[in-house]
């Protein structure tokens, strides 16, 4: 009796699994098409040299991080300096041709007052006064212009991001706008390149997957270029907190090419045996050809290949 009393314990589980059954219907499943996905930078942008000159300090080099402003090298050209001596001394030179104006302004007009001197006179010593004044004001506004071109020797990142590209090298001579390094920022994003044929098949907003090294990510179709090159659709991407460590770097991609219909049943309902995988069909158990598994609401579906019809009862385990 022990043993028949065992061995219906062991078919009260199988009877009540038995009674989940699932019923065969054709469902819409995505294909996939694999490529490979270059990170990129949103914008790119060369810091560039404002003056030629020597670059006496670089500060950064590829896989700095940079803010915009931030200063990435020296520019220095030994002229400028000698411009503003001479300017310097002709500010002199003026000040005092215009210190020796205004005292023969002053001894003119004394002399007016005694009747000894002219007013014509008077009125050219007071031109001479202001020419030098003017000439004072002309000097000092050319000596701010040097000023400036010697402070436009600090190269600027001009956007907060990756120095992706340092092209230059301290103790090089630089010529105006020679660009010093290439600032990626922005954000990242991928760009693809898929075959002209699937063009037709993409959309804005369609969901892409990543094969990330962290696992499987998802990102979303953010725009499609109107121009083909090489045969191929360029499209970018938006994926977030991509990783920017590498820029440039190839990423595995699967992109929607379309949609078609087919057979599914939930994993666990696919059995393995001797190198051949089962369903149970009704009653009986079939030999059944596996397919993809596809994510559908959540549950891991096996797409059923051949073996399987629609309409059929499968039984779950």
């Amino acid at each position: 009796m022990r043993p028949l009393l065992l061995s219906l314990l062991l078919l009260i589980p199988l009877a009540a699994t038995a009674e989940t059954r699932y019923t065969v219907a054709p469902q819409a499943v995505t294909d996939w098409k694999a490529v490979y996905g270059r990170i990129e930078a949103q914008t790119r942008i060369p810091a560039r040299a404002r003056i030629g000159g020597t670059l006496v300090e670089l500060s950064v080099t590829e896989g700095d991080r940079v803010e915009a402003g931030d200063v990435i090298g020296r520019v220095v050209d030994d002229k400028l300096d000698f411009q503003l001596d001479a300017i310097d001394g002709q500010l002199q030179a003026l000040a005092s041709q215009l210190e020796n104006a205004r005292s023969e302004l002053v001894r003119g007009e004394e002399l007016l007052a005694r009747g000894v001197t002219t007013v014509q006179r008077l009125d050219v010593l007071r031109t001479q006064v202001e020419v030098y004044q003017n000439q004072i004001v002309a000097a000092t506004a050319e000596r701010q212009v040097v000023e400036q071109q010697a402070a436009e020797g600090a190269v600027l990142a001009p956007i907060a991001g990756l120095v992706l590209t340092v092209p230059a090298a301290a103790g090089a001579v630089v010529m105006p706008g020679e660009a010093i390094a290439t600032i990626g920022g922005g954000g990242f994003f991928l760009r693809l390149a898929v075959p002209e044929r699937h063009a037709g098949m993409l959309a804005e907003g369609d969901r892409i997957e990543i094969a990330a090294p962290s696992g499987m990510a998802e990102g979303q179709l953010a725009r499609l270029y109107p121009q083909i090159e090489n045969g191929r659709v360029i499209a970018d991407v938006a994926v977030p907190a991509l990783d920017d460590a590498f820029v440039d770097a190839r990423v595995p991609v699967r992109v929607p090419i379309g949609t078609r219909e087919a057979l599914m049943v939930p994993e666990q309902a696919v059995s393995h045996r001797f190198g051949l995988d089962f369903l149970i069909v009704g009653d009986a158990e079939r030999v059944v050809v596996p397919g993809q598994t596809h994510e559908v609401d959540g549950v891991t579906m096996v797409e059923i290949l051949s073996g399987l019809t629609a309409g059929e009862i499968v039984v779950l385990p």
